[in-house]
């Protein structure tokens, strides 16, 4: 057989593979013979394969045991070999039709190969085009789904750069975090991001007529390149992979809004990057067998040994991925158990010949990256469309593959033996156990030693020589009434009784009562009375029992509980033990030589038609595991991985496992400089071209922020002009309003706003300090003013008005220290009634509180009398007097500015718990969203800067919760108007919102998001209308993404203005009402 025809052997295997694998995973049938008649029925279309597997499910023939064993020879149907190196001969084939099986392989490679020749496109890639193109246009006819929308980048440039040497993270262009998740798995593969940064394309390809291929996977392979130098050395804290995606998405045909599936975009990008790699092999090593540095690092070899009416055949493969099962195992070792094993496998290790067929399958070489590929995904017949499966399945963090080593098959099949063995014995054990724990005939069963216990404590009680229902009045009608009154039970067995048993001194009391008797009986009245009769027992008990009838029942029931505890504990210890010893058989050393060290965990959360993904990572260097979530790079723990992972606990399991061979450093170790000995790191890892590429981009980034700076510099130029005119005017208008009141013979009050200081650089007095009205918050603070200097003047009658002044601001400054320093409830804030209080607590200059205390005292609208109008003389020429460098303007500005933005975020706070009361929480809702992030701003300065962040938090949440509820109420409607609202508010309001919840990981927000996911992911599996479960089926992506990039949404509601009287007493009843935090269950 020449070279090409064993390439061509390889790929059309491959593509026979590949397909009946794909059949098995969409349909759920595993009858190989009827997934091959589908496919030769379809001509290889998989969409018309599916078809026709689907009507003929009801008439399944029965896969028999020669098409079985022909199979097995032809080629593994439960892997999928990914490598054009695959090892594919025979070692062992028997039976009568060995040519006519290789004549039938031979012209399928003569078809494949003229195609292949032609266009450069395998099969295989043919196949999923067409399967691809097929789901797009039925996506594109029953479902008309829109784009995702993509998160949008923030204006700010600072809020996208790096910090230090932090990991880069990559944007979602639409639906790909499925690329992002591989990506950076791969990435953080040091030797394999070596392999990538310092490849370089073939020298003889920029002369020869490329073909299709090397149209596309060169491309493709500079593009990585490029990605992954901006991963290395970029200044952007997440840079944007579309140039690489829009490669990847064009060769898959498919639209943008079509979610790709972790596996099958990792088996495509291996496929590319070995094509490109062993055209570079080849030119490199002529005349001898190339190396391909993909093969070697991700493909391994398995050996299957099959038999079939006693006659054995071995056939080696080399695999990429491999898949396993997770439905119906517990653990990874359960489900590599079963993938290792198919059929009855007596016969192969037993010396008699036997009509059973099986194989094993033993690994002869394990890659260095070793890849599982956990099968999540089912096909419901029933509904017609595929299901996820949530079962939680575990895997540790260190794996020991020499159990499945061909090395160790004689080992590893005597422990197997071992272990089945235990395995029986542990299941009758069991059964023995369950006898104990469910005792009874009856559809209750009970613990017995319970039961025995319960006998010995009826048999232990009082004896009663009374009926518990016979001085009950069954007859009395409802309502109280009495009518007569029926026997009792006893006084019908006495009359029953013979002359002879009646008669005589003991009969006497219990003859029949009297009618007086009987109305003098108590009546028990069960559903009216809480306390029973007195002499009724409070537990039931026999009626007679003697004293050794007791004793000896005692005694036996007592023997008979100690010997079932002493069963139940010994069943219990062995089957414990037996537990054990299972546990321990591989865990001696010769069976610990294979590691395997977990890297990467690929996650999905979501159903099958919907969902996101992300990745956990380990870094080495730090020693923990890193979270990457599209632009979100964050330290994570093994507990949260477990939560995210095993499945079970949420709609998010894993996906993809990536383990690393733990005797290879090489993989995970950085490059050292040959010459320096240093570790390479940043920019010194890159090849010349790219340190160029890299170098070029960070320009334009800080050109970016270079421009930012500049239009933040001439805005707040642009504002300080705008001021000082304003300024400027106001003062004009003040003069001439001091001129003309001036002239008049009574003087007039005066507005705040027209009379700033006669400083020569004025300063406007900010609007909680002065208010246009004399009736609204400068009357409050006049009289504050005004009560100081009246105390003041009342203690120090004879002072000049500068005595007066600092005596009036002392008593003043002293008042509020107080109310700075008192431990008030939340409903009294003197924050919000006093900037001074809020100064005083979050320590602010001693010049601030002079010159603010001053500017109060400095008001034009104190009381006209001599001694105010003095004292305000004195405090405006103080102002004036205060030198530039005395107090820093610019400080001044800001610590007032930041008690600008404490009252805006009070009022939000307030306006948006207010309409959360009235349950308007359509409206509550932004206002409560942007009172959180204001506050969370302000107590990132200090802890008395801002409001309680859990008050915030938990009506945040709760309103996110309340519209969720009342958008899945309306969808649930059906009409068309109540749907369209009520998905209006997730898309508008909700989704937008997820990822505040999502950025600080708080286990209360992530409940409440999972909680609302939860809500519309239960719709899935119900039956609705064709035009719903569209619009749902659109939906749920945004629902499920788990981005933490927040998407611009609302603009800041329109903050209502109150003076601070009315402010305080708003936020005072609210605060009243609402502030304190309900404790919160799931």
């Amino acid at each position: 057989m020449t070279v090409e025809q064993n390439v061509l052997q390889q790929h059309s295997q491959k593509h026979q593979q590949t397909l009946l694998n794909q059949l098995r995973e969409v349909t759920g049938t595993t009858d190989v013979q009827l997934l091959q008649q589908a496919l030769q029925v379809s001509n290889g279309d998989l969409a018309e394969a599916v078809a026709f597997l689907t009507e003929k499910n009801a008439k399944v023939p029965q896969q028999d045991e020669t098409t079985y064993y022909q199979t097995s020879q032809v080629a593994s149907d439960r892997y999928i070999s990914v490598g054009s190196q695959a090892d594919t001969n025979v070692i062992d084939l028997t039976g009568d039709d060995k040519d006519d099986l290789q004549r039938a392989i031979a012209l399928s490679l003569e078809e494949s190969s003229r195609a292949f020749r032609e266009t450069g496109i395998t099969d295989e890639e043919q196949a999923i085009s067409r399967v691809l193109e097929a789901s797009i246009a039925e996506n594109k006819a029953s479902l008309k789904r829109t784009h995702t929308e993509v998160w949008s980048d923030s204006p700010n440039p600072y809020d996208r750069k790096r910090v230090d040497t932090c990991s880069v993270g990559l944007k979602n262009v639409g639906n790909t975090c499925w690329f992002s998740a591989v990506i950076q798995s791969l990435f953080n593969l040091l030797e394999f991001q070596r392999l990538v940064l310092n490849y370089s394309p073939p020298a003889q390809v920029h002369d020869l007529p490329r073909t299709q291929k090397e149209h596309r996977n060169l491309p493709f392979m500079q593009e990585l390149r490029n990605l992954f130098s901006l991963m290395v050395g970029s200044k952007r804290k997440y840079v944007d992979p579309s140039r690489a995606v829009e490669i990847l998405k064009d060769a898959f045909k498919s639209s943008e809004a079509q979610q790709q599936d972790v596996s099958e975009f990792t088996h495509k990008l291996l496929d590319w990057l070995e094509d490109a790699f062993q055209m570079k092999a080849e030119e490199d090593r002529e005349g001898e067998k190339p190396k391909n540095p993909m093969v070697e690092l991700f493909y391994g070899r398995f050996l299957a040994v099959g038999v079939l009416e006693g006659k054995k055949f071995e056939n080696t493969e080399m695999f990429g991925q491999y898949p396993l099962q997770v439905n119906g195992f517990k653990d990874l070792h359960e489900c590599l158990e079963a993938a290792m094993i198919e059929g009855e496998i007596e016969s192969l290790h037993s010396a008699e010949n036997s009509a059973r067929s099986g194989q094993e399958h033993w690994f002869t070489e394990l890659p260095p990256v070793l890849t599982f590929e956990l099968s999540r995904f089912e096909f419901n017949q029933a509904l017609g469309r595929p299901e996820k499966i949530h079962n939680k399945l575990e895997f540790p963090s260190m794996l020991y593959m020499d159990r499945y080593m061909d090395r160790n098959r004689e080992t590893t099949r005597i422990k197997r033996e071992e272990i089945r063995r235990l395995k029986e014995h542990l299941t009758l054990l069991q059964q023995r156990l369950e006898r104990y724990l469910s005792y009874g005939s009856g559809p209750k069963r009970f613990p017995l030693a319970d039961v025995l216990q319960y006998a010995m404590e009826f048999a232990s009680s009082k004896p009663v020589c009374t009926s518990p229902v016979e001085d009950i009045d069954t007859s009395a009608p409802p309502g109280g009434t009495t009518g007569q009154q029926l026997p009792s039970q006893s006084t019908t067995e006495q009359d029953s009784l013979p002359a002879a048993e009646s008669s005589g001194p003991a009969s006497a009391p219990t003859t029949a009562p009297t009618a007086a008797q009987q109305h003098r009986i108590p009546i028990h009245k069960p559903f009216t009375q809480s306390r029973l009769p007195p002499d009724l027992p409070m537990h039931p008990a026999p009626r007679h029992i003697s004293d050794e009838e007791l004793r000896v029942l005692e005694g036996c029931l007592h023997r008979w509980r100690s010997e079932v505890e002493n069963d139940t504990r010994d069943l219990q210890g062995s089957i414990n033990r037996i537990h054990r010893t299972v546990e321990l058989m591989y865990s001696d050393k010769s069976m610990m030589q294979v590691p395997y060290r977990l890297h990467a965990v690929l996650v999905h959360e979501g159903q099958a038609n919907a969902g996101h993904y992300w990745a956990y990572i380990y870094d080495p260097n730090q020693r923990c595991w890193m979270k990457y979530n599209d632009i979100s790079v964050t330290k994570s723990s093994w507990e949260e991985l477990v939560r995210d992972s095993f499945g079970g606990y949420r709609n998010a399991s894993a996906y993809c496992l990536m383990y690393i061979n733990d005797k290879k450093p090489f993989l995970i170790e950085e490059e050292f400089d040959k010459e320096t000995g240093q570790i390479l790191s940043g920019m010194d890892k890159l090849p010349p071209d790219l340190k160029q590429y890299v170098k070029g981009d960070n320009e334009m980034f800080e050109k970016e922020i270079l421009e930012w700076d500049t239009l933040q510099a001439r805005k707040a130029q642009q504002e300080k002009l705008a001021l000082a005119a304003a300024l400027a005017a106001a003062a004009a208008a003040a003069a001439a309003a001091a001129e003309a009141a001036s002239s008049t013979s009574s003087p007039q009050p005066m507005s705040i706003e027209s009379s700033p200081p006669d400083n020569s650089a004025p300063q406007q007095d900010p609007e909680y300090m002065e208010q246009p009205s004399p009736t609204n918050d400068s009357k409050q603070l006049q009289e504050d003013t005004e009560r100081a200097i009246f105390r003041a003047a009342f203690e120090q009658e004879a002072r000049s008005p500068e005595a007066l002044l600092n005596a009036a601001i002392k008593l003043e400054y002293a008042r509020l220290l107080r109310f700075a320093q008192e431990d008030t409830p939340r409903e009294n804030d003197y924050r919000i009634q006093h900037i001074i209080v809020y100064f005083i607590q979050n320590q602010a200059p001693k010049k601030i509180l002079e010159r603010t205390l001053l500017t109060q005292f400095a008001d034009r609208n104190l009381a006209f009398d001599e001694r105010c109008k003095s004292i305000m003389n004195v405090a405006r020429a103080k102002l004036d007097l205060i030198k530039p460098e005395e107090v820093n303007m610019d400080e001044y500005e800001m610590w007032h500015q930041a008690y600008r933005n404490f009252r805006e975020t009070t009022i939000s706070m307030m306006t948006g718990l207010e309409l959360f009361q009235k349950t308007n929480y359509i409206d509550a809702l932004m206002y409560l969203i942007y009172a959180y992030q204001y506050n969370k701003e302000l107590l990132s300065k200090g802890l008395y800067r801002g409001h309680d962040e859990e008050l915030l938090g938990h009506y945040r949440r709760h309103c996110l919760l309340k519209l969720n509820e009342q958008a899945a109420a309306m969808f649930e409607s059906g009409e068309e108007a109540e749907v369209n609202t009520g998905l209006g508010i997730m898309n508008e309001l909700v989704v937008p919102c997820i990822p505040l919840l999502l950025i600080h990981d708080t286990e209360r927000d992530l409940l409440a998001v999972e909680d609302m996911r939860n809500r519309w992911c239960s719709y899935l599996g119900q039956e609705m209308e064709s035009n719903l479960q569209e619009r749902l089926t659109d939906f749920l992506p945004k629902l499920l993404d788990c981005s933490t990039e927040i998407k611009s949404f609302h603009d800041p509601p329109k903050l209502p203005t109150f003076s601070t009287l009315e402010l305080s007493e708003r936020f005072s009843l609210v605060m009243a009402a609402m502030g304190r935090v309900p404790t919160e269950g799931r």
